[in-house]
């Protein structure tokens, strides 16, 4: 309960790198080129795979899902961030800081829950070729998608919703460098055993039993690369299957260390270093690890650049 004499806040401090300030400009360029590759090359993705016939199959639906996934991922964390490094104080509204949970956590967990989808696209690809039309029809692929990201929104309301019934009477600051569920809940001045126990169930959900889906059918898929004769065939389905491989543990670690710890082992800086790879890192290599590595991507590029096929 809060007492008569607290006042709600209706505003936060976002303390960001201001511990760091010899570091300010380095981290200037650094979010501005990683944010700039990230926007460029997602929605680059996205204009090939909608533009471009020969790229209109499950795999790149669900990559052009993933890049816009990517961008509002990446913008509605950076833009904030740069702003504090650009000024003084970081300030955000209690409306503008649940906006902004609410966004991550929708497209945070949807990309979780998506590399599992992707995952099986991969598996029935490899290891049911004849079957992978049927299979992966456009129905279902659109169906898989939906699904997605009703969830996932279903997901982030809960969260968002919980995080506005608690009462925040002060401090204000925030030590992140935007806002995310452990920091906010230890500026809470009432209870938040139901925010932790839904955290860690979503963290279960999401986390954990997507992860080792995604394990399992690329297990199968390595199992199947195996068998192949070609040697030349298996080294290209190995390189392609370890930078998702690369790409999905990264993912699922950082996201993992940064909400499975409870908040009272809450660490600011560890929580700063993990959230930098899933939310700026992972959407501006995914459109490098995932497609601009695939040939058939390459060749769309090089009918729009005929430089790039040089």
């Amino acid at each position: 309960m809060v007492s008569p004499n607290q006042t709600m806040l209706t505003e936060f401090v976002l303390e960001g790198f201001s511990e760091h300030p010899g570091l300010r400009l380095l981290l200037i360029g650094c979010f501005l080129s990683l944010y700039t590759m990230a926007l460029v090359g997602n929605t680059v993705i996205i204009a090939l795979v909608t533009s471009c016939p020969g790229l209109h199959s499950s795999m790149y639906f669900f990559l052009c899902n993933l890049a816009t996934m990517d961008i509002v991922c990446i913008s509605s964390v950076l833009p904030k961030a740069l702003v504090g490094l650009f000024s003084e104080e970081n300030i955000i509204s209690f409306k503008g800081c649940m906006t902004q949970l609410f966004f991550l956590i929708w497209f945070g967990s949807s990309e979780l829950l998506l590399l599992t989808v992707m995952g099986y696209d991969r598996f029935v690809a490899i290891c049911h070729p004849l079957h992978y039309s049927s299979r992966m029809s456009p129905h279902l692929c659109g169906v898989l998608a939906m699904g997605v990201w009703s969830i996932c929104a279903i997901n982030a309301s809960v969260h968002t919703g919980l995080m506005t019934q608690l009462s925040f009477c002060g401090p204000k600051v925030i030590t992140h460098f935007f806002c995310e569920i452990p920091p906010l809940l230890l500026l809470s001045c009432s209870p938040t055993l139901i925010n932790s126990i839904m955290t860690l169930v979503a963290d279960t959900c999401f986390g954990g039993i997507n992860f080792i889906l995604t394990l399992l059918s690329y297990g199968c898929i390595i199992a199947s690369i195996l068998r192949m004769r070609s040697a030349e065939g298996k080294k290209k389905a190995f390189s392609t299957c370890s930078s998702h491989l690369i790409v999905v543990c990264v993912y699922y670690l950082s996201v993992l260390c940064a909400y499975i710890s409870p908040a009272s082992s809450y660490s600011p800086e560890r929580s700063k270093m993990t959230s930098v790879l899933y939310s700026v890192l992972s959407p501006t290599l995914n459109p490098l690890i995932y497609t601009l590595r695939n040939k058939d991507v390459k060749l769309a590029l090089g009918r729009l650049l005929p430089s790039f096929s040089h």
